[in-house]
């Protein structure tokens, strides 16, 4: 990736509880990365170069793989503190996610997961990190039997609280699913029965889904009044796919748009984060198998938005001039919700680091 930027002067007052000139950590080992390294004839390089490949993004951990772990996470980590940035770390590896039979790569069963999640905290070193834990998994509980249920609950509430014995650095956030999906009140059940407020730092929303920043801003601070208003709880929302709003489908809509970039420089005392969690151009497992990384894809959320001629009338005028991404669409139509497909999996060193944008 040779795409660089000037960073703006950003204010250093807060918002949420992380400072709003924080700047987020790069991954060098993204699949984008690689797609951008490795494609530089394509005609849609030189719009991913400029507007996706170069925007800090989650580092998803998607598979049971106990004796690497604490390592792969010691990497980002440690790279990211070198540079003055804060990884986004997720974990999806917990048995039976989205109803389905057990994915492979995911955790045999519940203390299996508990264990790997011990392993994944071990390699947080006390740096700053934020921690997002299993999307759907409680959103999509309702497929659970009662005791299934309750495992899961206290599963994801072991994993906050091994994060935060290892690193009272980093930030742990719940799984909130999204305001197009259950409502506030059940969710916040489902939240509470998982200890939110006692093994963690908040709740996330809109993991691969693409609801506007406001529809979610307003459905997560209802599930924290559904709470009780916990103090200390705050929230962090996915913006990378959000810019138009939804589509017609959860599964790689057409017509979206690349969302508000990462900040925490929301002007929200509860909103901890605007991120990019699921990749833009990664696929849902329509276009694309689930996960992938798919140019097209990617090429559209910058065409489709803002400034951008169109997928179809600009996809061979990927060269010229980059414009700003989307901002939150007015959109606001039911869609199904998304299952939080894994992105990709940290899996070498951190190499040099790179350059984040800032954000």
């Amino acid at each position: 990736m040779t795409a660089t930027s000037a960073c703006a002067a950003v204010p250093l007052t807060q918002s949420g509880a992380l400072a709003s000139n924080t700047r987020f950590y790069l991954d060098p080992h993204s699949a984008v990365e690689y797609w951008d390294t490795h494609n530089p004839t394509s005609p849609y390089q030189p719009a991913i170069n400029a507007r996706i490949a170069p925007v800090p993004s989650a580092v998803w951990f998607t598979s049971y793989d106990p004796d690497r772990i604490t390592a792969q996470v010691k990497d980002i980590t440690s790279a990211a503190a070198a540079q003055g940035t804060v990884p986004v770390l997720v974990l999806y590896d917990i048995p039976d996610v989205n109803c389905a039979s057990n994915p492979p790569g995911a955790a045999p069963n519940v203390a299996d997961y508990e264990s790997w999640a011990t392993a994944f905290a071990a390699g947080l070193g006390g740096h700053k990190a934020i921690v997002l834990v299993e999307p759907d998994a409680l959103a999509s509980q309702s497929c659970l039997a009662t005791q299934q249920a309750s495992q899961r609950d206290a599963a994801i509430a072991f994993a906050g609280r091994a994060v935060h014995k290892a690193d009272a650095a980093a930030r742990v956030y719940f799984d909130a699913g999204n305001s197009a999906w259950n409502s506030a009140s059940v969710q916040a059940q489902r939240l509470a029965a998982a200890d939110v407020a006692g093994s963690a730092d908040g709740i996330f929303s809109n993991v691969s889904n693409f609801r506007p920043t406001s529809d979610e801003v307003a459905y997560d601070e209802q599930v924290l009044a559904d709470l009780g208003d916990p103090p200390g709880l705050h929230i962090v929302i996915d913006t990378s796919r959000n810019g138009n709003g939804p589509g017609d489908t959860w599964c790689d809509p057409t017509g979206r748009a690349l969302g508000s970039l990462p900040t925490a420089d929301t002007g929200n005392a509860l909103v901890d984060a605007y991120l990019w969690i699921k990749d833009p151009g990664q696929a849902d497992g329509c276009a694309a198998p689930a996960g992938a990384f798919d140019p097209e894809l990617a090429y559209a959320l910058i065409a489709d938005g803002p400034g951008g001629a169109g997928k179809y009338a600009a996809k061979f005028n990927a060269s010229s001039s980059p414009t700003a991404p989307g901002t939150d669409g007015a959109l606001a139509q039911s869609s199904q919700p998304a299952a939080g497909q894994a992105s990709n999996t940290a899996t070498a060193a951190a190499a040099a680091a790179k350059q984040s944008s800032c954000v």
